[in-house]
């Protein structure tokens, strides 16, 4: 099949839509992720088993249901019961909650992995909790955890054209919408493919950047 740069610029103006769309869920499904995901494990250390019961049920309960599903039932279920929201809204929420589950477990393994001595050294100073936390807990963990938050960053972008079952235009949806309405798809599909790759090699750049910035 012959390669047509006319398709490819005929393409674009659909296809920058459709990367500000991938990119804002992705950013914003990221946010979501990532402090749902802090909320979740230090609930999971809550001293009772009726805040780490709930907790974990709910958790596991989302990062064993495939994406999909969780899509699909926020879009067409939920306003069946009085909530309804844009497509990009429950899209990146869905996204974010869904992530956050991942995140829940690599805080916690940075938690875990915080020395002992550290706790002692904070109570052994009198420090209130929310400061040990803050001031002493955290920012250790978090160093620790950020190449495997990383990744779960990459992972969302490659999650993001499944939005397009719920009618969000992301660069898949425009792509496809072009293809039906010009019968080439080689072109578009090709853009968004690359398109994917660089996104993927940028983020990860990013990470790296942020990793070295944090350990030094």
């Amino acid at each position: 099949m012959k390669w047509d740069w006319g398709a490819v610029g005929d393409f674009m103006p659909q296809f920058w839509d459709g990367l500000l769309v991938t990119l804002q869920a992705l950013a914003l499904g990221s946010v979501i992720s990532f402090v749902l995901g802090l909320v979740w494990a230090l609930l999971m250390r809550a001293p009772t088993r009726w805040v780490t019961w709930p907790v974990g049920a709910v958790t596991e309960f989302v990062r064993n249901t495939p994406l999909l599903v969780q899509l699909f039932f926020l879009f067409y279920v939920l306003p069946e019961w009085g909530f309804t929201f844009s497509a990009l809204t429950t899209g990146v929420f869905a996204i974010g909650l869904h992530y956050s589950t991942y995140t829940m477990q690599v805080y916690r393994a940075g938690i875990e992995a915080v020395p002992v001595g550290q706790w002692e050294a904070a109570t052994a100073l009198n420090l209130p909790v929310a400061r040990t936390w803050r001031v002493v807990i955290l920012p250790q963990a978090i160093r620790r955890v950020v190449p495997a938050l990383g990744n779960y960053v990459i992972a969302m972008l490659k999650d993001t054209p499944l939005l397009m079952a719920i009618t969000v235009l992301d660069m898949l949806g425009q792509a496809r919408l072009f293809s039906q309405e010009h019968f080439q798809f080689t072109e578009p599909l090709t853009v968004i493919g690359v398109a994917f790759i660089l996104i993927s090699y940028l983020a990860s750049l990013l990470m790296r950047a942020l990793e070295r910035r944090l350990v030094h």
